[in-house]
């Protein structure tokens, strides 16, 4: 379909809200201004202010969530509920909340910010090793463990390359000897709650006996929200800020790796984990007054 009409004709401001604006029953049928400005022949410029002027449209940036199924949200809704008449201000306070992260050598690729400026006239004169970027198809990983709270936050835990996480390795390894609970009791004596996912290895009976033993409370798996990245801080904000500072240099190996996630994990600060555990139960709120569903283009 070619237009040939000039820019901002009630003619073109049709077609462009027609083709920018998802169909109805068919989401993801909208194009882009670009994309918009290649099939009429209206230019991308004129588009945009057709879009912005004449439409009054607004773009927002989509968000990748968990799927929600409806036993998903019910048992969120349930959990988030229970937990709301559970855990005070002063209980939150003593939480630590833990969770478990894959890095690779490799950066991760953020294709939407991944953007080259070049003063040049066309795409074609920017040199192709500053627009093509390889990647392999394996990259050497580690798992890290983590927990934080208002008191502090643990040292990294790195699972054993190749090791299953299974519960024996989980108790063992990510919780005693070494592992996350050294640090919590180090930080908060015999005082505090303790949080992880719903992980096969976090809810088995050998897990929960083991917790039931060794700490002063935990969350239980029936209480806590299953498929919720979105109530967990370590989820929602931690992992977020440690991989941008890791991800600043280039990896050259994986002890190179550890070494930086040790580093970066340092840099970390008690601000940023007290600002995220702050969101929790509003977080908790949110999901109530959603039935259970999701709650990130709440949060803006």
């Amino acid at each position: 379909m070619v237009v040939h009409c000039s820019a901002r004709t009630q003619g073109n401001i049709q077609v462009v809200e027609e083709m920018i604006c998802s169909q109805e029953g068919q989401p993801g049928t909208s194009k882009s201004p670009r994309e918009i400005a290649r099939e009429t022949g209206i230019s991308h410029s004129s588009v945009r202010r057709i879009v912005k002027k004449d439409l009054h449209l607004k773009t927002f940036r989509r968000r990748e969530v968990q799927l929600l199924s409806d036993a998903d949200k019910k048992k969120r809704l349930d959990a988030c509920r229970r937990l709301k008449a559970r855990m005070t201000t002063d209980k939150v306070a003593r939480t630590w909340f833990s969770d478990e992260k894959v890095f690779t050598v490799q950066t991760p690729t953020n294709t939407q910010n991944d953007r080259v400026y070049a003063a040049v006239s066309a795409k074609r004169d920017v040199p192709p090793e500053r627009l093509l970027k390889g990647r392999k198809h394996f990259s050497p990983s580690v798992m890290v463990s983590v927990a934080v709270s208002k008191r502090g936050k643990t040292s990294l835990v790195f699972v054993q390359p190749g090791a299953k996480i299974n519960s024996t390795y989980y108790c063992d390894h990510v919780l005693e000897g070494n592992g996350l609970l050294r640090d919590i009791r180090r930080l908060s004596g015999n005082h505090f709650i303790f949080q992880q996912d719903g992980a096969p290895a976090h809810r088995s009976r050998q897990t929960v006996a083991f917790l039931n033993m060794k700490v002063p409370e935990f969350i239980e798996p029936n209480n806590w929200p299953p498929n919720s990245p979105d109530l967990n801080p370590v989820d929602y904000s931690i992992w977020g800020a440690l991989q941008q500072l890791v991800y600043r240099q280039k990896i050259r190996d994986l002890d190179h790796l550890k070494e930086v996630l040790t580093s970066c994990w340092e840099q970390i600060s008690q601000d940023l984990i007290d600002k995220a555990i702050d969101q929790w139960l509003r977080r908790i709120s949110l999901v109530i007054r959603a039935r259970g569903g999701h709650i990130e283009h709440r949060l803006d």
